[in-house]
């Protein structure tokens, strides 16, 4: 019996091994970009109707190397609301996040600095280039194409560019273009999907950690990213704001599921 169960054993480390080789050659062979950054925002709510503007109160950002499935480096933090510094019982209750994590965090503009410092360090490491950008010469690697992934429009369309507008802060350029997961899964399986935990059951995938944690969420996405890719999902932009007299043009509203 015991050599059986060895067999067995055995058998599923060949076929994992397997799995995993077949994965890494699907995904290096047709991505457009070597490394995408998926982000996932937490943000100020209510249960009751208000006209209360959501501020970000987490800040996430995952670094998903496509050529390995394998997540490379994260930036995350907590951030401070201003407008409405105290949560509702319903936001702590829904993302688990405490009135103490964000008033130990950084106001939104302090945050926007650090993530430009991770996304510079990323280019002068890895030679990560967006799209817009010349390769600069101060990175001695190849150049690396990289690009934003959300679940949906709303973390960079709808959430982060309306916050910087009200509170005139700059959002860095890089912002201005993405890929949302949600609408290329609806066109690539045909099907559209109850959020990201019911696009993830359908693929037969298992959410890991907390759901609305902003953190797991993303890494979430980035698990869905690489299903997609294995396969045989080509990552696009599908959205790109460009200036115009000065404004950016901004995407229609779309809800956070």
């Amino acid at each position: 019996m015991a050599t059986k169960k060895l067999a067995k054993q055995l058998g599923l480390i060949r076929k994992r091994s397997q799995s995993s080789t077949g994965l890494k050659k699907t995904l290096i062979s047709n991505q457009i970009f070597s490394y995408l950054i998926v982000i996932d925002f937490e943000s100020t709510c209510w249960k009751e109707k208000n006209n209360y503007a959501q501020e970000i109160i987490e800040f996430p950002a995952v670094l998903l190397n496509t050529s390995t499935g394998e997540v490379e480096s994260e930036f995350h933090t907590y951030v401070q609301p201003q407008e409405h510094p105290t949560l509702s019982n319903f936001c702590t209750e829904l993302t688990g996040i405490t009135q103490r994590q964000v008033e130990a965090g950084v106001p939104l503009n302090i945050c926007l600095s650090q993530f430009s410092r991770w996304l510079q360090t990323l280019q002068l490491k890895l030679g990560v280039v967006f799209p817009g950008e010349q390769t600069g010469s101060s990175c001695s690697a190849s150049p690396k194409p990289c690009t934003f992934l959300t679940w949906s429009d709303w973390d960079l369309g709808v959430c982060l560019q309306y916050e910087c507008k009200r509170k005139q802060l700059h959002k860095p350029d890089v912002l201005n273009s993405w890929i949302d997961l949600r609408s290329t899964y609806r066109l690539f399986y045909n099907r559209k999907p109850k959020g990201l935990n019911g696009a993830l059951q359908d693929l037969g995938i298992q959410f890991s950690g907390r759901e609305h944690s902003g953190l797991d969420d993303a890494r979430n996405t980035a698990h869905l990213a690489v299903r997609m890719m294995r396969d045989g999902c080509v990552m696009r932009i599908t959205r790109s704001q460009e200036r115009v007299s000065g404004c950016l043009t901004t995407p229609l509203m779309y809800p956070h599921s």
